[in-house]
């Protein structure tokens, strides 16, 4: 008997008498053991089907028109809420996608940790407490033991998403569904995770869903892929055969939506934009009734490097390297010491009312677009937020400005009076360029913008980023994990490590000619499944 059997599963949305239905008639198997990867495009139904396994969407809004969902015989369909309760987080556990939106912000790592392996094996807080030291261990948390009485806000997207991780493995499970649960991690960790997540497979006998956009990931993990296309499953096949000989045109074109193409080619004579001298931002830990100081996390420290005009500056580095810090401490976001000079202007001798023009030349796109757009804003509203701010223009002119922004980032002027849950991950990506682009800037922290976006969307925002910075010379902070994204963007690169720069230079030279262990360690994970043209 199959671990999980789906037969013919339709799903949809209630729209008052009406039924949407958004996915027909869906039928896949999954073997104790073994990993199914589902792989397709946002909106293609992976997760919704994913979280039909556990009946986790309100009933209310969702419903099962036909098919069954087998659970070792038991149809999950049918099952009363007592019996659900036992079996989720217990005998199926799943991973998150968005790891901030699933832990509680109000209880410590510690808490939540303890209390998923309290309610479902009964154990003390003492006895918890080596079980949670080892998995926060095992899934490559840096100092665990200081980590322990942080609070969600306090680690970085990775650090989060790790924590989802080990909560979910707390309690070996015979069915993992991991909804794309590498999203966040760097290369070495995410190598690590699923390294853990196969070496678990093996020794507990555990099958696991495994949801993701990325292919290379696929590759490395699943024994079998079934392949999703708007609510339907368009090919399923061992994972060697499917990328030896793809069948289905879809899935042939999610496999020629790899990133491709040589690093753009520096320009060392480029006048600098921005530079930063022993920049450091260090964050106290504090112990005791008193909250006295004993010690430091150093999130960047003693940081030197130049920012050239026209150029992409790529920074890379495993989360809670310091990456995100820096962009936020050059923007003056995060308190810091040391010289930022933006353009001649020292940032740190500028008090908040002086710096406050300057922040319409300096922008950020933050890496989660839902997180980071107001839902109860329109299009319009959230694109004209800054130039209301600045005071840019009449009523009429900042409409203007809003609609040909919109069409320079390809979408529709039109729908501009939409609300942010109205549109895709690509297309609510694509908002927040806009909401950048309208202030004409001169410098965009781009934050992880694409790590959430399947390969094909990806390839679409990258291409969008260098076409406006062609056309308006911009200057580019490019924080990422991915250095396939890295390899055909950036100018240069820097390394970094521990909150430290380890290595820096040209990204061709980087990748040809690497001198440090940890970049070697990171182009090895990162480009193991092909090879670096020299």
């Amino acid at each position: 008997m199959n671990l999980v059997d789906v037969h013919n599963l339709h799903i949809g949305f209630k729209k008052g008498e009406q039924l949407q239905t958004v996915v027909h008639g869906v039928d896949f198997q999954i073997n104790s053991h073994e990993i199914l990867a589902l792989v397709g495009e946002s909106g293609a139904g992976k997760s919704l089907t994913a979280q039909a396994l556990l009946r986790l969407i309100s009933e209310n809004t969702i419903a099962y028109p036909q098919g069954e969902i087998l659970f070792e015989g038991r149809d999950i369909l049918q099952l009363n809420p007592d019996e659900l309760r036992r079996i989720r987080g217990n005998e199926i556990s799943m991973i998150f996608q968005e790891p901030m939106s699933s832990l509680n912000p109000l209880h410590t790592i510690e808490k939540q940790l303890h209390e998923t392996l309290f309610l479902h094996k009964g154990l003390s807080a003492s006895q918890a407490a080596p079980l949670t030291l080892e998995w926060l261990n095992k899934v490559g948390i840096r100092d665990p033991e200081k980590r322990l009485k942080a609070f969600p806000h306090q680690l970085s997207g990775g650090e989060r998403q790790r924590v989802m991780i080990a909560m979910a493995l707390a309690n070996e499970p015979r069915l993992l569904i991991a909804d794309e649960p590498t999203t966040a991690l760097d290369v070495t960790i995410q190598s690590q995770i699923l390294h853990l997540l196969k070496d678990l497979q093996q020794e507990f006998g555990m099958a696991i869903l495994f949801i993701t956009h990325d292919l290379g990931i696929v590759r490395q993990i699943a024994d079998r892929v079934a392949v999703m296309q708007t609510g339907k499953i368009v090919e399923t096949e061992a994972a060697k055969t499917l990328f030896a000989c793809p069948q289905h045109p879809y899935t042939r074109a999610l496999l020629n939506a790899e990133p491709k193409g040589e690093p753009p080619e520096a320009n060392p004579k480029a006048e600098a934009m921005i530079r930063l001298r022993d920049l450091n931002v260090w964050f106290p830990i504090q112990k005791g009734i008193l909250r006295r100081t004993k010690d430091y996390v150093k999130a960047v420290n003693g940081l030197t490097l130049t920012i050239r005009k026209g150029h992409t500056l790529g920074v890379v580095g495993e989360s809670g390297s310091g990456k995100t810090t820096l962009g936020k401490a050059i923007l003056r976001l995060e308190k810091s010491n040391g010289e930022i000079e933006f353009e001649q202007s020292d940032l740190h001798a500028l008090a908040e009312k002086q710096l406050r023009p300057l922040r319409r030349e300096m922008q950020i796109i933050f890496q989660d677009p839902y997180g980071s757009l107001n839902p109860r804003m329109s299009v319009e509203q959230i694109i004209g937020e800054g130039l209301r701010f600045h005071k840019i223009g009449t009523q009429e002119q900042q409409e203007q400005l809003i609609i040909d922004t919109l069409k320079e980032v390809g979408l529709n002027p039109d729908w501009r009076h939409r609300f942010p849950h109205e549109f895709s991950g690509g297309e609510r990506q694509r908002i927040a360029i806009a909401r950048a682009l309208v202030l004409k800037p001169k410098f965009i922290v781009l934050d992880e913008p694409t790590s959430s976006l399947d390969r094909s969307i990806q390839f679409q925002v990258i291409e969008l980023l260098k076409q406006i910075q062609r056309k308006y010379g911009l200057t580019y902070l490019f924080i990422s994990h991915d250095l396939k994204l890295v390899k055909t963007f950036c100018h240069e690169i820097v390394i970094m490590q521990k909150g430290e720069v380890v290595e820096a230079g040209p990204t061709r030279d980087i990748l040809r000619h690497p001198q440090h262990a940890y970049t070697q360690e990171l182009l090895r994970t990162a480009f193991e499944s092909e090879e670096i043209e020299h």
